[in-house]
């Protein structure tokens, strides 16, 4: 006999749970949306030759814990 969608679902979110996991939702700007690239673009060109973000992005490669990370 097989399951319906709601009952495989319920396992699943059952067995994650015993795992010692939880959901968890949240909202991410979508990509797809027409406009999304250009203004991507028209952003990093913005902090392009900025000095701030340079000490920044130089700061996080020296702090970044990234041993092991493929």
């Amino acid at each position: 006999m097989s399951h319906s969608v709601r009952d495989r679902v319920s396992s699943y979110r059952a067995r994650m749970r015993r795992a010692g996991l939880r959901p968890v939702q949240i909202w991410v700007p979508d990509t797809r949306r027409p406009g999304f690239a250009e203004e991507c673009r028209r952003q990093s060109f913005m902090l392009h030759d900025d000095r701030q973000e340079a000490d920044l992005a130089d700061w996080l490669d020296q702090v970044a814990d990234d041993d092991g990370w493929q």
